[in-house]
């Protein structure tokens, strides 16, 4: 089980296009989850909570990378543009095999539906 103070050293944050490029390479290897969030707003800080939640109970076999759309807004447009979504924030993105295979934005990120689309150990 993942201790709450280690949810944010497993959460790696994506700074820039090389590695948002690694990370959905990283997807052909195992489950990436790309979380964009926006340190300013209410609803994406209780999504982060609920993606902590999710972490805490087992973060298992996948990766977990965030992209802070304040910092970073060229790399979070480049994402919404080469995974072929739209842009949302907050919202969590489930890569596998280099593709989008699960999404969701704003309320609909919650710990229970985290753990649905990505299984816990």
């Amino acid at each position: 089980m993942v201790q709450w103070w280690d949810s944010m050293s497993i959460l790696t944050p994506i700074v820039d296009l090389h590695a948002l490029e690694a990370a959905i390479a990283e997807s052909r290897e195992r489950p990436v989850l790309l979380f964009k969030h926006s340190r300013y707003c209410g609803v994406s800080c209780e999504a982060l909570d609920e993606l902590r939640a999710h972490i805490d109970r087992g973060a298992g076999g996948a990766a977990y990378k965030m992209i802070t759309v304040q910092t970073h807004r060229p790399v979070s447009d480049a994402a919404a543009a080469r995974l072929g979504i739209r842009h949302e924030t907050p919202q969590a993105i489930l890569m596998r095999d280099g593709a989008v295979v699960w999404k969701a934005s704003h309320f609909r990120i919650t710990a229970a539906e985290l753990d649905q689309a990505l299984p816990t150990d």
